[in-house]
């Protein structure tokens, strides 16, 4: 999971991309420490061929994209190679109806503005309920 944490970091184009040490911040390791040991964790990944070419996962955690304390958060990672292809897509669409199955009545997630994600996140049916200078955070209904 942490490889997929540090993938899921936006670098804007043409600044360097962060340390890999970056992942051991408290904020960051929020997402991965101890995942599957809670009830509301969920993690999905995607294959392509034999090899593990994206993942999504949901928790319920105070991080970025926080709403409230039964809101699940996602994270989405595909690694650069297989972007494009249609699988971020399909892992958000296969977590929503998850979700939705057991139970959750929304989801959210935060994204830098500059990411190409956002235009992913909005046409998967998630709306910006709030701001800051560099990130929207955003919620689907289920």
């Amino acid at each position: 999971m942490e490889n997929f944490l540090y993938e899921a970091i936006f670098v804007p184009e043409g600044t360097s991309a962060p340390p890999r040490s970056i992942i051991r911040q408290p904020e960051l390791q929020v997402y991965v420490t101890e995942f599957g040991k809670k009830k509301d964790d969920i993690g999905l990944v995607a294959e392509v061929g034999a090899k593990i070419a994206g993942a999504v996962w949901a928790r319920v955690m105070n991080d970025y994209g926080h709403i409230n304390d039964t809101t699940p958060s996602l994270a989405v990672s595909v690694y650069k190679e297989y972007r494009g292809l249609g699988i971020g897509t399909a892992l958000i669409e296969e977590m929503l109806s998850i979700l939705k199955q057991r139970g959750y009545k929304q989801t959210s997630l935060a994204v830098q503005k500059a990411n190409y994600a956002v235009k992913m996140y909005k046409k998967a049916g998630f709306v910006v309920v709030d701001e800051n200078e560099e990130e929207y955070i955003m919620v689907r209904c289920l």
